[in-house]
């Protein structure tokens, strides 16, 4: 079993959620036999940017039943990420909420595993994905508190990956989340050991696709 562990803070392993997705990490290869972990961090990758080959390809992809411009670039780059997600049996993210929603390099990640005719096709029914769902478990770390009675903030980041991520085949999210992060240092310590008590309490079962 092949796990896949993403993470998109600029913090890097002093993040909390970089912390809690490595939580997961950690229970999953517990409850299963992970014989290959790749990991990525996108903090190496601040000054990615999509390039205009790739751009072109893209706007032209229903002209041309999706031949690539060039194989090169950020082309060979979605190529090699969408194949990561695609040999993954398990995928681990972990992100900061930024302004309300993902920060800009899951963003760019994000434009770079949804290409149409590769991760996606159209059809009259609209878009379909491409990827064979799997269990993915996304980590989410915020200043203030979100999705619950007490939120003071919305939330774009956790509808938004929803949509975006089913758009590619992927359905079954799971989500956690250590909230409260930029208030006093009590709720920080209560938050923090809520959220990785719900880390290494979790169901691992690997079973038919649900949608989260």
């Amino acid at each position: 079993m092949k796990l896949l562990h993403l993470t998109f803070s600029p913090r890097g392993e002093e993040s909390e959620s970089t912390q809690l997705s490595q939580a997961i990490v950690d229970r999953l290869c517990s409850q299963h036999l992970v014989s290959r972990i790749i990991r990525r961090d996108w903090r190496l990758h601040a000054a990615s940017a999509i390039d205009a080959d790739y751009a072109n390809a893209l706007a032209n992809a229903a002209g041309n039943n999706g031949e690539r411009s060039s194989s090169e670039g950020s082309m060979e780059e979605s190529e090699r990420l969408i194949c990561e997600l695609e040999e993954a049996d398990l995928v681990v993210i972990g992100t900061p909420m930024h302004n309300f929603t993902v920060p800009a390099s899951l963003k760019t990640w994000i434009d770079l595993v949804v290409r149409i005719n590769r991760s996606f096709t159209i059809t009259p029914a609209g878009k379909v994905g491409t990827l064979k769902s799997k269990p993915v478990y996304i980590a989410i770390a915020s200043g203030g508190f979100f999705g619950s009675d007490r939120s003071r903030q919305p939330d774009f980041l956790t509808p938004y990956l929803k949509a975006i991520l089913a758009t590619i085949g992927l359905h079954d999210l799971r989500f956690f989340s250590a909230q409260g992060m930029a208030l006093e240092i009590n709720i920080v310590k209560a938050q923090r050991q809520a959220a990785h008590d719900q880390a290494t309490n979790i169901d691992t079962t690997i079973a038919a696709s649900r949608v989260a």
